[in-house]
């Protein structure tokens, strides 16, 4: 499923992944999924939210930059090897990941997965032909 994921620009500095929590917490807006990337000068807190949306613009409000990326969340069971049989469906339709990371929690035994390719809706059909 294709869901909106908000990439916050953040300065390499301590206390601004927890400036964007605070924010968030405050206005009762549930983060579901979050990774950090970081280069020299600054860093990436990726999230997915209950509302992006609203949480958009609250963070761009107290002067965050924020970008939206689309990207694809699916359902993988928490078995062992299944990651692995959706990593092998996407690379045999030579899909390039971005990046990839793991929602929090697991909802009827499944864990979910968060993932950034250059098509998408490419990416969005191989999964739904695997995932059971």
């Amino acid at each position: 499923m294709m869901i909106q994921q908000l990439a916050v620009i953040l300065e390499n500095r301590p206390g601004q992944i927890s400036q964007v929590t605070e924010l968030l917490a405050q206005n009762h807006i549930d983060i579901q999924a979050l990774n950090t990337a970081e280069t020299t000068d600054y860093g990436i807190l990726r999230l997915i939210v209950a509302a992006p949306q609203r949480a958009a613009a609250l963070l761009e409000a107290q002067g965050f930059i924020v970008k939206k990326v689309p990207v694809v969340q699916t359902p993988v069971p928490d078995k062992s090897g299944r990651l692995n049989t959706v990593l092998r469906a996407i690379a045999a339709a030579e899909i390039d990941i971005s990046y990839m990371y793991s929602m929090l929690g697991q909802q009827n035994g499944l864990s979910y997965m968060i993932f950034r390719a250059d098509d998408a809706a490419k990416l969005e059909a191989v999964l739904d032909e695997i995932v059971e």
